[in-house]
């Protein structure tokens, strides 16, 4: 069998430790059984891997969270970069072409496909294994899985079953009266897991592209047309079945959902008073936060901003998050991550972290200088082809225009202070080493 997880999105939800590049589901908040903290994509990645050993896990993901993935999954995980976003379908089908033509998947081979940020427990992946031993058996084309629902709600997509697992009919997201009428009638939310044979989402994608393998596709991507495999596919489907999943599911997309199944009150450097009731707080800054007759209240600390909030009025956050203008202060690279600590007029200081075995692109830049000075383990720098064994408190000056690169041979911390009235992101030149 093998399982398409979509990771997609971003936004801020979740503000200030989501953001454009840094999406909900690499934020660490759930404690592991190692004691360390893990994100939503670690904790379903290792679920399936724990539950459904035999399946072979493809993650379809946009350029901008590649690294990331790459940074918590590890580097041998497999990954299908999409060229753009161009919403579900799309993403599949070019998942679909990959299967095929990069991994040499049987057209007759079971695919489940589901996202990577539902809070889930161990029977929602054994409802996963069910859904593809149901591709194989059951005859229909897609194979569904509807979620119980535990109350009417009005953000969730529902699907009404019919008799012996077919499916009456699909509802978009209806109102709360009406969201009422569909749970007398059985309906199930729509959780985007489905299942079928290779070969059907095949043929599928060639009705609306015309391609003739994973290279083809992907040269065309940014040209195909935005559209969910909702309304391109599963609701024109007529030889289509729903099976029902009865556990714990929930979409943690707002402060309020998250904290309901956090294991912790805190994360971080935090401190609470014995008066505090119901408060959750996330601290990723290097400073403690102290809290006091705090009742129902969430509070998220990170590089980006501070947010201190009723739990329930947490849910409205948007429009004034949408106001808040700066720099990416945060991210996760393949090679490790970095940190804005300082931004001035002329000059910007990173913390650059790198993993052991890892290094940063060989590259340059056309209008700025930079000095790194280790502050943390050992590596080696690369300057204009020229190598240099680094260690704790050396420095180097690195001139606009020099190609440069550094190898972390321990874990190892850099302190980067970049100087130039015209400092980007996309001042970044790579090369060849």
């Amino acid at each position: 069998m093998q399982i398409i997880l979509l990771s997609g999105g971003s936004g801020k939800r979740l503000w200030p430790l989501s953001n454009d590049v840094r999406s909900k589901q690499f934020i660490k908040f759930f404690k592991g059984e190692d004691g360390e903290h893990e994100s939503m994509v670690q904790r379903m990645y290792k679920g399936i891997k724990r539950v459904v050993p035999d399946a072979e896990i493809t993650v379809a993901t946009g350029r901008s969270q590649a690294s990331s993935i790459i940074n918590q999954l590890g580097e041998n995980v497999e990954i299908c970069v999409e060229p753009a976003r161009r919403d579900t379908f799309p993403a599949i089908a070019l998942a679909a072409a990959y299967l095929k033509y990069e991994k040499d998947v049987d057209e007759e081979e079971p695919v489940v496909v589901c996202p990577v940020d539902p809070y889930v427990e161990d029977d929602y992946f054994e409802a996963i294994r069910r859904i593809g031993e149901a591709v194989r058996e059951n005859g229909a084309n897609i194979t569904l899985m509807g979620i119980r629902p535990t109350y009417p709600s009005e953000k969730y997509g529902y699907i009404v079953p019919g008799a012996n697992g077919t499916v009456e009919a699909f509802k978009e997201k209806p109102d709360l009266e009406g969201a009422k009428e569909l749970l007398s009638k059985g309906a199930l939310w729509n959780g985007g897991v489905f299942g079928f044979k290779l070969g059907y989402m095949l043929n599928k994608s060639r009705e609306f592209i015309d391609y003739t393998d994973f290279k083809d596709i992907k040269a065309q991507y940014d040209s195909l047309t935005k559209i969910s495999i909702d309304y391109a596919v599963v609701e024109k489907e007529k030889n289509i079945k729903v099976i029902s999943f009865d556990g714990d599911w929930m979409d943690v997309g707002t402060w309020k959902t998250l904290t309901a199944v956090m294991d912790e009150n805190s994360v971080g450097n935090v401190h609470f008073d014995d008066t505090c009731e119901g408060t959750h707080i996330i601290n990723e800054l290097d400073v403690p936060i102290l809290a006091m007759g705090l009742k129902n209240i969430v509070v998220a600390a990170s590089a980006d901003g501070v947010i201190v909030a009723d739990k329930d009025q947490s849910s409205y956050m948007k429009p004034y998050v949408d106001k808040i203008e700066g720099p990416i202060m945060y991210a996760e690279k393949s090679w490790g991550s970095y940190r804005v600590l300082d931004i001035e007029d002329a000059g910007m200081t990173v913390k650059v972290t790198l993993m052991p075995g890892h290094s940063m692109n060989y590259h340059s830049h056309e209008r700025r200088d930079e000095i790194w000075t280790v502050i943390e383990g050992e590596g080696v720098a690369i300057v204009d082809g020229k190598r240099r064994e680094v260690t704790l408190g050396d420095t180097i000056f690195l001139p606009r225009g020099c190609k440069h690169t550094i190898q972390a041979t321990t874990l190892l911390k850099v302190m980067e202070v970049q100087v130039g009235t015209d400092i980007d992101v996309k001042d970044k030149i790579k090369h060849t080493l």
